[in-house]
């Protein structure tokens, strides 16, 4: 190396080879941002978003990673995963292509857009690895600031592993609570309030979250005076900063091209992180971002000449680039040579992930190819035919869609020439490509391991003469007793859940039990309450997590559905988080005490099982069951259930409920009504007044929406009843009309109706207050009674005569 010998005293050789191996990542990350917004004019993709600009501060921060630690961040920061060894150039490629091979992208195989990182953090059973082995990223999603629920329940993971004495023997999950949760956010998404959440909830609980703000000064065209208070988060801020007598946040200031600074700011920020469990705000400043946004526009449009020119000159490579021959006395010839090598090492990375991914997608045209070469020779339509397959060798970059839909264009001109074997032949072709193609696109919405909430073993509740009658809130209280008892690793939070233990009493008196670590209170919070649930899970322990009403589930919806809901398809079963979601809601008083938003919650939350007990023994069941799987559930108790009596079954921390299973709560035959939660109570009031009027009502609990009745089990009693009849407490065309789906539609009961299907929902409005409201606003017993009478009576209007 051919530097002073003034130098060789201030850096040794082995840090200049450091430093030139960093300087050497950081320009192959930006050439694999320019070559990758190339390929996307070139219509190799269909859309990039880069990282350029943030590559020296991402190198600093990978520096103090160590495995155990955790990332979840943003769509920029492909240098950081670069750096830490958990990405390579051509994966990077591989994954703007879309390729959906997990070899090829591990992040995601495909099913996101580029800049999207993951860490494969299951084995190929569905199993958690030793999570203390790995540097480990949580999926990122594209949502601004949608990471920093999540990222705060990564770290406090960490502050229970360090604190709570009996997870110590979970050395595979944990050591000692020594991992840092690192996240990484733009500056104009600190203006989310998921952010503001995430960092107050951080600063109250006192968590190892190690947040670093990349601030270009922009949020694609709208500049930072727009966004933040004083344009700068670490002023906006500066309340939280520690002191000497109160805590808070440690904030640390420093510049995006200085990377001797970036380096001893972070190593300073990890050891308050890592040892005193303190959280700290890095804002990187006077960042920029040389390429704009995205490939969607160019950011020459909203910046001046003053501010490109000031982009130019401060740009963390070339500033880098200065230093290394200014103060490292490097030879700017020797540096040179590290730019070209890196340069053609991304060129490379970029024709190997290439070639994959076309010859990966050129198996399926060739061979579809081959199959419609022979209907050519067999068919009286082969102009056709051969019309079909020269678009198809044409194709400019082709995807599985161009094949699929020559094959089954091609299908459709066969159709009358049964006889032939490359018919025969592009059947097959279509439907193992079906089946392909399930696995590629479709497959892990729900857990496909032997944990699998859909595989764990039923066990009846055993009852006896000594089985008491108690309170519903009692049977809860046990349960989540014996589940507190029975794996250290489950704990309990929410708003009032801890001292008092919940509004509704279910965690009485088991924070004095098995202390404030176990059972704890949060503040009124929803994202982040979901958020720390997510992190927990994720990190192995089984978190339930308490919104107090369904009413207020909205707070917390977008983190559920882009997160949660969506985490182990988008890893292609890679990550998982076994939350469980625990809140109440239906019959009560008024317009936010008495929610049932369910069909809101079917359509946004499909990932996340969704159990509807109608009573809370049937609800412990349930929490019973999904303690033993790995999938996330959301299990909506009835609000006006907890102090009806119930009999408390012996084996209260033990059995289970399968889902997917409907009961039946009264057997008739004239009519089948499909219902559940507090609406069971309502139905079978009104069935037995149908019953004294001559009217056979089969009542059926469906237990559980998702999944729903997995073995099709109403269409065996709309077999025998030739009606149908769905009610619910949602609005009209709500759940109600999934459930008509659901029968109707996919298990067929249409063939047996007799009568139109009927459905009986609530108003379209919120209840008003008090019982008068609630009784004119969802359905009563009478309203049951007469839906179902005049559908009778349209049936047969002699037996049963009008009612008005």
């Amino acid at each position: 190396m051919s530097i002073t010998k003034e130098v060789k005293i201030k850096f040794s050789q082995a840090k200049v080879k450091e430093i030139l191996a960093d300087y050497r990542l950081a320009v192959e990350s930006r050439e694999a941002s320019i070559i990758g917004r190339k390929e996307v004019f070139m219509g190799k993709a269909k859309f990039g978003i880069f990282g350029d600009g943030k590559e020296v501060a991402q190198i600093a921060m990978a520096k103090v990673f160590r495995e155990g630690d955790f990332r979840s961040g943003y769509y920029r920061d492909q240098t950081f995963m670069f750096a830490i060894g958990e990405l390579t150039v051509q994966q990077y490629f591989a994954q703007l292509y879309a390729h959906t091979d997990v070899e090829a992208d591990p992040a995601s195989a495909g099913r996101l857009m580029n800049g999207h990182y993951a860490t494969r953090m299951l084995d190929e059973h569905g199993h958690l690895k030793n999570l203390t082995s790995l540097k480990n990223s949580s999926a990122d999603i594209s949502p601004t600031a949608g990471q920093m629920p999540r990222l705060l329940g990564l770290a406090y993971a960490s502050k229970l592993f360090r604190n709570n004495p009996a997870l110590k023997q979970y050395t595979g999950l944990s050591l000692n609570g020594n991992e840092i949760a690192f996240g990484t956010i733009g500056n104009a998404s600190t203006s989310e309030g998921m952010f503001f959440e995430a960092i107050n909830a951080a600063g109250v609980l006192q968590v190892p979250m190690l947040t670093s703000v990349w601030d270009d000064g922009y949020g694609i065209s709208v500049p930072a005076e727009y966004h933040t208070t004083k344009a700068s988060i670490s002023k906006a801020l500066a309340g939280l900063q520690r002191t000497k007598t109160e805590k808070g946040f440690e904030i640390i200031t420093v510049r995006g091209w200085d990377y001797a600074g970036l380096i001893e700011a972070y190593q300073r920020a990890e050891k308050i992180c890592r040892e005193e469990h303190v959280p700290v705000l890095m804002h990187v400043e006077e960042m920029t971002q040389p390429q704009g946004h995205s490939t969607s526009g160019s950011h020459e449009r909203y910046k001046s000449k003053e501010r490109l020119a000031w982009e130019a000159a401060h740009d963390c490579i070339r500033k880098m680039r200065e230093w290394i021959i200014d103060e490292v006395m490097v030879l700017p010839e020797e540096v040179d040579q590290v730019e070209k090598e890196a340069k053609q090492s991304a060129k490379q990375a970029r024709d190997r992930a290439w070639k994959a991914f076309t010859e990966d997608i050129k198996k399926d045209q060739h061979a579809v190819t081959q199959i419609l070469e022979q209907a050519e020779k067999e068919s009286a339509r082969a102009s056709e035919i051969e019309e079909i397959r020269i678009e198809l060798i044409k194709s400019i970059n082709p995807t599985r869609l161009d094949t699929m839909k020559a094959a089954k264009k091609a299908l459709r001109v066969l159709r009358y020439e049964e006889q032939l074997e490359s018919r025969a032949a592009l059947i097959r072709w279509i439907e193992k490509a079906e089946i392909d193609n399930h696995s590629r696109y479709s497959s892990h919405l729900y857990s496909e391991s032997d944990e699998s909430a859909l595989k764990v073993e039923q066990i009846d509740p055993v009852y006896s003469e000594t089985s008491s009658i108690v309170d519903g809130r009692e049977v809860l209280q046990m349960c989540f007793d014996a589940a507190l008892a029975r794996d250290q690793r489950v704990l309990a939070f929410g708003e009032d859940v801890g001292k008092i233990g919940d509004v509704n009493q279910g965690f009485a008196g088991l924070q004095q039990k098995y202390g404030d670590l176990r059972v704890t209170d949060t503040g009124i919070r929803e994202c982040t309450i979901i958020g720390q649930g997510i992190g927990l899970a994720l990190r192995g322990l089984r978190p339930i997590a308490e919104i107090q009403y369904l009413d207020y589930f909205i707070y917390a919806l977008q983190t559920l559905s882009d997160d949660l809901a969506c985490l182990h398809y988008r890893t292609k079963g890679g990550q998982k988080a076994p939350l469980i979601i625990r809140t109440r809601g239906h019959r009560l008083e008024g317009v936010w005490h008495a929610g049932s938003p369910i069909g809101m919650i079917l359509h946004s939350l499909r990932g996340i099982y969704v159990l509807v007990p109608r009573n809370m023994t049937q609800a412990a069941g349930f929490y019973n069951t999904m303690l033993k799987s790995d999938d996330p559930a959301l299990i909506i108790e009835c609000l006006n259930g907890y102090r009806l009596k119930e009999k408390l079954p012996d084996n209260i921390g033990e059995f289970t409920l399968p889902l997917g299973v409907p009961e039946i709560l009264k057997e008739g035959s004239d009519v089948t009504i499909v219902t559940y939660g507090s609406m069971c109570r309502i139905v079978m009031e009104a069935a037995e007044a149908l019953e004294n009027a001559g009217v056979s009502c089969e009542v059926i609990d469906v237990q559980t929406l998702l999944p729903f009745d997995i073995h099709h089990r109403i269409v065996e009693s709309v077999k025998k009843t030739s009606r149908v009849v769905f009610a619910d407490e949602d609005v009209p065309g709500g759940t109600t009309s999934f459930m008509m789906q659901q029968v109707l539609e996919v298990q067929d009961a249409y063939r047996y109706l007799d009568a139109k299907p009927l459905t009986i929902a609530a108003k379209e409005h919120r209840p008003a207050y008090a019982s008068d409201g609630d009784y004119f606003t969802k359905p009563s017993a009478e309203d049951v009674f007469e839906e179902v009478y005049t559908l009778m009576r349209d049936c047969d209007p002699e037996k049963y005569p009008s009612l008005y």
